[in-house]
This record gives structure tokens, C-alpha cells and sequence, in this order.
């Protein structure tokens, strides 16, 4: 332990592993402690005993539900986009070898109390229910619009500077109805509320288009893929990573002291009364407690259902987004659901969560639009837990820390968090273009 690192990393959840392995990759010496025995810290996987104990208190689940051992239920579920970044930074970090995905079933949207496929094209734009006869027509000219819109070619700009036009004026021109646009921004580009709108356009454009690409590319009935066995994998794919290039991982060290110099500047890291060096420190936001504030709380429900969630084509993965105008929110719910085909569950068993950002201390009175979709459910815990981001200066303190995650059920914002601390961290931006068919052949096995 006594000697000094580039960086030591604090917290083996899925932000800081990716961290971790990126920075090993670039040659840095890095060291990584866990306060627990187990990879993942608040994106950890459960089997089933675990998550009784976590939120039953005991240890003893039902035995109709099968063997505990044949359940990894992620904590902080998230599919990832195909095409999408975080699949890029696999990629890019050769983490894909140590890893196997599997396309998910569906991608679907919640409006006026019902569940719908979520139309990415102009073909499937003019099939969906979700739109009358005349709408269908716009919103086909403004999916054709998207699709043939490159940024290098002045043409298929039709006169419009993305840069500069935003994105409500974008779908003006295209004279779409609320609903449609309440569709495309919140199930196709992602966007967490409205504020979008106002902003300039080419941003929403071009996550359309990251859509429509990534659901192109398994042809299979949306653009998401997930790993087989959940995510619970991916923060030892990067352990074995970071000690492929001379990274050293430690688990259960009890407290993880960061210790300062008298200017306030991390200098290294004490546990069980030994102090490793180091230039910098990463970290989740429960070991520098008094260096993050509180943004809010996310509200979530876990379900161990025996079928798929009812009007999602018996998807056996699937994600539903109900947009907060539906329902009279500020912010969107999600529902995600996987299943025994991802090797997360027990045969024949489901495993649904239902997440938004909490707006009441109520979670079960909060979510219940959402569990409502669910039909029956074998079995359902309640949880919420609180938000961080940090709140200090890292260019005074060498502390560079990660934001809690949000209540999405995709990875894109959490992504980009990794890259923006990578960036702050290391001074430069991460490459990565990379050949994003490297990661095809373990989708489709």
C-alpha cells in the first residue's frame, strides 16, 4: 500500500471502474479500493437472496421464485444505446472481449394510457397507431428531414442552420402535433424535460439519428442492448481491464480516508492505518460526503413478475418511457424489464423496475402509473435514495467526483458524466472514434 499512484479510485460502481480502466489504458498508475466485498457499490447486482436481505431484512425468499443463484437483478438498470457512447468506450477499452450482449426486444412509449411502439422511422411512422392519417404524413417528412441530414452536406440542410434554429422551431416547420412531439423528444432523443425546445436543434437531430442508427444495426425491435448476466459484469470487465495494464484493485478496505495537505489538496488515501500517495482522487459521492450537495431523490420500484409487461409484443427486455406531460409531471417515469432470455432471472421469471425522479415522499402512491402497466406481480419492493453531485472545486482539491445516478433506464446521461470527469481529470478529450462492429458479433450470439 505505501507507495504512490497517478490516481487512486474510491468506489467500484460502474462510473468510477470505467474511469479507472480508462485511465490504466492511458498508462496511468492507478490504485482502486472498495469499502465492501462486492464489485459495483450502488450499481451492484443481487442475486436473490441478497435482495432480500437488502430490503426485506431476511434472507429468505419464497422458493416458488427458483434458485437465488440464477438472479442478477442490476440495482442501477440501464440498457445501453447500440451505437451510443458508453458502447463506444467499451469498444474503445477492448472490454467488449470480456463480455457478451444480447439486443433488447422492445422500445416502447406511453401515451394517453396506453403502450406503443416507439415509430424511429418514416416507414414505421406511417404504420404507428400512436398517430391519426394527416399526422403520420408530417411526421414522415420530418423523420426523412432527420435521416438525410449530415452535417457536411449543405444540402440536406433545406436552409436550416442547426446551430442556430432550435429545436421547437425545427418541429414547427414540420407542423407536428404535442403528442408526436412529446414521443420524439422524450422516447427517440432522450430528453429528461422540455427545456430542449429552446435549445438549438442539431443536438436533438443528432440524437434521433444515434437512434434510428443504433436501431438499424440488430435489426431487432429497438436500439438497446444489455449484457447477458446484467450489468453486474461490467465492473470486473474493468477490474480485469485496469489489471491487464498494471492497475491494482482492493476490496473490503473499511473506511478509505482521504487525507489533504494543508491547502486542502488530496495527497493519498488511509485505510487500516496504511496511507497510499497519490496525485488525484475519484471517487462516488459517498466517500467525500462533505464535498457533494443534494440535487433530489429518485423514487423506484423492483418487481419479480411471471410475465412480460402486458401490450409489449411479449417482449422478454423492453423499456417503456412515459413522458411527464402523460402524466402530469415534471419528470418522466421509466420502465424497464428483463428476463431469463438476458440470464437475469430464473426460468419463465421477469424482472421489471419502475423509476422517476421523486416529487413526493410517497413512492408507492408516486409510481403507481407506472406498476399499474405491470399487470400482476409475484413481488415488489419500494426504495428511494438521494441524489449527489459534487460541490467542490476540483482544480483546488484534486478531487474529482461522480454524480449519483439518475432514475433513467439508459446510459446515456450517466456516460457522459465519465467523459466530462475523464476530460477534467486527464485535460483531454477521449477518442473515440472507433470501429463500432467489434461489438456485433457478441450482440448477436
Amino acid at each position: 500500500m505505501d507507495e504512490e499512484y497517478d490516481v487512486i479510485v474510491l468506489g467500484t460502481g460502474l462510473k468510477e471502474c470505467i474511469l479507472s480502466g480508462l485511465l490504466s489504458v492511458d498508462g496511468l498508475k492507478v490504485l482502486h479500493m472498495d469499502r465492501n466485498d462486492y464489485y459495483g457499490g450502488e450499481s451492484t447486482s443481487l442475486n436473490l437472496t441478497q435482495l432480500w436481505k437488502r430490503f426485506r431484512g431476511d434472507d429468505k425468499p419464497p422458493e416458488e421464485l427458483g434458485s437465488s443463484r440464477e438472479y442478477n437483478v442490476d440495482m442501477i438498470p440501464k440498457f445501453m444505446m447500440a451505437n451510443g457512447i458508453f458502447v463506444r468506450v467499451l469498444i474503445h477499452t477492448d472490454v467488449t472481449k470480456y463480455l457478451n450482449f444480447k439486443a433488447v426486444d422492445g422500445s416502447f412509449v406511453y401515451n394517453k394510457g396506453k403502450i406503443y411502439k416507439v415509430p424511429a422511422s418514416d416507414v414505421e411512422a406511417l404504420k404507428s397507431p400512436l398517430m391519426g392519417l394527416f399526422e403520420k404524413r408530417r411526421a414522415r417528412k420530418f423523420f426523412i428531414y432527420v435521416q438525410d441530414y449530415e452535417e457536411n452536406d449543405p444540402k440536406s440542410h433545406e436552409g436550416l442552420d442547426l446551430n442556430q434554429v432550435t429545436a421547437r422551431q425545427l418541429i414547427s416547420k414540420y407542423g407536428l402535433e404535442d403528442d408526436t412531439i412529446d414521443f420524439i423528444g422524450h422516447a427517440l432523443a432522450l430528453h429528461l424535460d422540455d427545456g430542449y425546445l429552446d435549445e438549438p436543434a442539431k443536438d436533438f437531430v443528432e440524437r434521433i439519428k444515434l437512434y434510428a442508427e443504433s436501431l438499424a444495426r440488430f435489426q431487432g425491435g429497438s436500439p438497446y442492448i444489455y449484457p447477458l448476466y446484467g450489468l453486474g459484469e461490467l465492473p470486473q470487465a474493468f477490474a480485469r481491464l485496469s489489471a491487464v495494464y498494471g492497475g491494482t484493485y482492493m476490496l473490503n478496505k473499511p473506511e478509505c480516508k482521504v487525507e489533504f495537505d494543508g491547502d486542502g489538496r488530496a495527497i493519498g488515501v488511509t485505510s487500516e492505518g496504511e496511507t497510499a500517495k497519490c496525485k488525484k482522487v475519484v471517487c462516488d459521492p459517498s466517500y467525500l460526503p462533505d464535498k457533494v450537495r443534494n440535487i433530489g431523490k429518485v423514487a423506484r420500484a423492483i418487481c419479480i413478475m411471471s410475465h412480460p409487461i402486458p401490450d409489449t409484443n411479449d417482449s422478454h427486455s423492453a423499456q417503456v418511457i412515459l413522458p411527464q406531460k402523460q402524466l402530469g409531471r415534471k419528470s418522466d417515469m421509466y420502465l424497464f424489464c428483463c428476463s431469463y432470455s438476458h440470464n437475469v432471472a430464473a426460468k419463465g421469471k421477469y424482472i421489471a423496475f419502475v423509476t422517476t425522479e421523486a416529487e413526493t415522499d410517497q413512492p408507492e402512491v408516486e409510481l403507481k402509473p407506472g406498476i399499474d402497466l405491470l399487470g400482476p406481480v409475484d413481488e415488489i419492493f419500494y426504495d428511494t435514495y438521494d441524489r449527489f453531485v459534487p460541490s467542490n472545486d476540483h482544480e483546488v482539491d484534486g478531487c474529482f467526483i461522480s454524480g449519483s445516478y439518475d432514475a433513467t433506464t439508459h446510459f446515456e446521461t450517466s456516460v457522459k458524466d465519465v467523459l466530462e470527469m475523464y476530460s477534467k481529470i486527464t485535460g483531454k478529450t477521449l477518442d473515440l472514434s472507433v470501429d463500432l462492429s467489434a461489438a456485433s458479433a457478441a450482440a448477436e450470439e
